[in-house]
């Protein structure tokens, strides 16, 4: 079997923020055993549906891949980690396959050996970037704009932040209607085209990925629904 890939949004009860944030630490042994678990990171995320600086102390994030799907289906059945999801205020979990794209995540390639996916509907995009330190203030400067501009696009389903210590590892995870509406974010708005031209002229970014997925058999909430419904 292929290997399959899986996006995880958790929101915790109010005054659980620190439970939160520990589990972004106290998960990853646990993680680091997980039987089929090829490659992971546990993310915190933004505020809301902004891309922007900002944290959300409550809510994070795992990416996955796995060696086939059967890997995520026995993690989800016995590993105490979904099991504690169940009691939080709210998630979402989505399986993807891959489409396309280009680069790579702390050296690897997220999308190697992925199961194929049909670009005929939904799409999921991974977007990160290790941002180079002196880039810092260009970036955020830029991202504010972005974010402002990615709001207005046309077949945006829903899209999170995401983050990942130490500071400057960012990211986005994003839903859209169809590999059409990517494709006219990406080329079509101003602002976005000339940040990418600006990012390559100032070498901002020490490694970086854009990976496109179809997303399937969605299940829980994100800000209240399943934006896959």
């Amino acid at each position: 079997m292929a290997r399959i890939a899986s996006f995880h949004l958790v929101r915790e009860r109010r005054g659980r923020a620190a439970l939160a944030l520990a589990r972004l630490g106290f998960d990853r042994p646990r993680l680091a055993r997980t039987a089929g678990l090829e490659f992971w990171r546990l993310l915190g995320t933004g505020r809301g549906d902004t891309t922007g600086p900002g944290a959300d102390l409550r809510r994070t994030a795992l990416f996955a891949v796995w060696r086939d799907e059967s890997d995520l289906d026995d993690f989800l059945a016995t590993s105490p980690i979904p099991r504690r999801w169940k009691r939080a205020e709210e998630s979402w979990h989505v399986r993807l396959r891959g489409i396309g794209g280009h680069g790579s995540w702390r050296g690897v390639d997220p999308l190697d050996g992925l199961e194929p996916g049909a670009a005929d509907g939904p799409v999921a995009v991974v977007t990160r970037a290790d941002v180079r330190p002196r880039s810092w203030r260009a970036f955020g400067r830029a991202g504010r704009e972005v974010d402002a501009e990615l709001h207005t696009a046309a077949g945006l389903l829903a899209v999170v932040g995401v983050g990942e210590a130490p500071v400057g590892r960012l990211g986005t995870f994003s839903l859209w209607s169809s590999a059409d509406a990517v494709r006219t974010f990406a080329y079509s708005m101003p602002r976005h085209r000339q940040v990418v031209e600006e990012t390559r002229a100032g070498d901002w970014y020490g490694e970086e990925l854009f990976a496109r997925f179809e997303p399937s058999a969605s299940t829980g909430t994100w800000d209240g629904r399943d934006p896959l419904a």
